[in-house]
């Protein structure tokens, strides 16, 4: 995909578990966003720490690294200090983020049908286009996958 032909991903303002606001726009480099449905949750715990294992590698790379889920700073604060995750963590209470991206998905769970976040990765340049995007992926392993793809990306860009 190029730059040219990538869609865009707007603006946004969302709060960090480190007390902080991450604005999308105040960036200078790609940004990669990974939603994932719940803070204290084995699968979203492996992934969470799948991505701080491997961290300094997307630092090394020049990437901006950001979990992002519908719970609360303070969920996300413990969630992080448990975790001793070395990125923010950015709290979409309201779903704008989720909505604007798609990730809002029908899911079934334990037998019913439940309303959540469809676990999603974006890299997204400065200028707010998506370069890449990982849909629906499976926890164990993501982080290994989206930072090969990135590394052949940034070898090739």
């Amino acid at each position: 995909m190029t730059a040219m032909s990538a869609p865009l991903c707007p603006d946004f303002a969302l709060p960090a578990h480190d007390g902080s606001e991450f604005q999308l726009s105040q960036q200078t480099q790609p940004v990669l966003l990974f939603f994932y449905p719940k803070d204290n949750t084995p699968g979203c715990s492996t992934e969470n720490q799948e991505f701080a294992a491997l961290y300094h590698e997307f630092v090394a790379l020049g990437v901006v690294v950001c979990g992002v889920s519908r719970d609360s700073v303070k969920t996300h604060q413990n969630f992080a200090a448990k975790l001793a995750l070395p990125f923010p963590l950015l709290s979409d209470r309201d779903e704008v983020l989720c909505q604007a991206l798609e990730v809002m998905k029908q899911k079934q769970m334990y037998g019913k049908t439940v309303r959540g976040i469809e676990r999603s990765t974006f890299l997204i340049t400065p200028q707010g286009q998506i370069v890449q995007a990982w849909r629906g992926v499976k926890a164990a392993g993501h982080a290994q996958t989206v930072l090969t793809a990135l590394q052949a990306h940034f070898a090739v860009g």
